[in-house]
């Protein structure tokens, strides 16, 4: 039975790892997670009493602890997906975003190294180091073209500035000591099970209450937006099939500015869940201060992951949004509640204060 760590699996797109690799019974998902602000057990109710999944509550930065998981479960793979991951969050606070993103990965590697160096010839070939990563490494585009796989690292923010640190990291790791790595690069993931900090399920739960809306600057900020479970499906064809070594672009091919989106989630919010006191949610659309340094656009070509291992998404990004607001309005008393999403999504943040 294949036996896979998951780190921040108790995350958003963790979880909807967690949730579907323990579908498959002669799976074994071991998941580590602190359980920080956007870590919620909730998340990963629909597995719990699961036989083949474990749940671990610690810090992948303990390498005590790390280095003892790859002793006594003897992972046949891991999937990285711990991190800090809210711009806003990394402007205002860096040093968290640095411990999480960059010496975490490397207490993972150092141990993965250790345990990978440690097992037969059969064992070191079925292993992978699976680097989950972001597009925002890149930097910012102009109004045309698209990251690619060999798009040079140029991050903006302390956030993707801590992600492009630990991707270095795991490429020099395959090169200098031969781990079999894998790294994916996503566009802005949205779905379910999202901590209501980002931008779309901040303007459906706002919506839903008659809340102001709020959109950075003119909203003109342009994203490549990806279905979480497209994401999940191409991680794990990344997984099965990547060659080590090498770097896949995942993006959902669905640019559209911020405003697009948040007029879209109210149009749907209108048809969904209509309220005559509040009237079309277009109305409350407000325009607050832009972010320091906001990137201006952000584009995935996902070509060579598409032909070189045959994924493509399941999701349009209307289909994948009607399923999104759908699921927040089921759950708004429910998951949302649990995890206090209400209150965190009315605090801004990200201005720099102090700085």
């Amino acid at each position: 039975m294949p036996t896979i760590l998951v780190t921040g699996g108790a995350g958003f797109i963790g979880s909807a790892v967690v949730r579907t690799l323990v579908q498959a019974p002669e799976t074994v998902v071991v998941t580590l997670d602190k359980l920080t602000y956007a870590g919620h057990r909730a998340s990963l109710a629909p597995v719990d009493g699961a036989a083949n999944h474990r749940f671990v509550h610690g810090d992948i930065g303990d390498a005590t602890l790390v280095r003892a998981l790859f002793d006594e479960w003897r992972f046949d793979a891991v999937m990285h997906l711990a991190a800090e991951s809210h711009v806003d969050r990394s402007i205002d606070g860096p040093a968290a975003f640095v411990e999480t993103n960059v010496v975490g990965t490397l207490v993972l590697l150092e141990a993965a190294t250790r345990h990978w160096q440690g097992l037969d010839a059969a064992g070191r070939a079925r292993f992978r180091f699976l680097h989950v990563s972001t597009d925002e490494v890149f930097g910012s585009l102009g109004p045309t073209g698209h990251f690619t796989e060999a798009s040079p690292h140029q991050p903006n923010s302390p956030y993707s500035a801590s992600k492009a640190g630990a991707d270095h990291l795991v490429r020099a790791w395959h090169h200098t000591y031969g781990l079999p790595t894998l790294t994916s690069n996503c566009s802005n993931n949205y779905g379910p099970y999202q901590f209501p900090e980002k931008l779309i399920p901040v303007v459906i739960l706002a919506g839903l209450e008659g809340r102001p809306l709020p959109v950075y600057g003119q909203g003109t900020n342009v994203r490549d937006w990806l279905y979480v479970d497209d994401h999940v499906s191409a991680l794990r064809t990344i997984l099965a099939r990547g060659v080590p070594g090498s770097t896949y672009c995942v993006g959902g091919g669905a640019e559209r500015t911020n405003l697009e989106v948040v007029r879209t989630v109210c149009r749907l919010l209108d048809e969904l869940a209509p309220d005559a006191a509040i009237g079309p949610r277009e109305r409350l659309i407000t325009h607050v201060a832009d972010r320091p340094g906001h990137d201006l656009r952000y584009a995935i070509d996902s070509s060579h992951l598409r032909t070189t291992l045959g994924w493509t998404p399941a999701e349009s990004f209307e289909s994948g949004l009607r399923r999104t607001v759908e699921w927040y309005l089921a759950e708004a008393d429910g998951w949302c509640a649990t995890v206090s999403g209400r209150d965190a999504a009315r605090t801004r943040q990200g201005l720099g204060a102090g700085r």
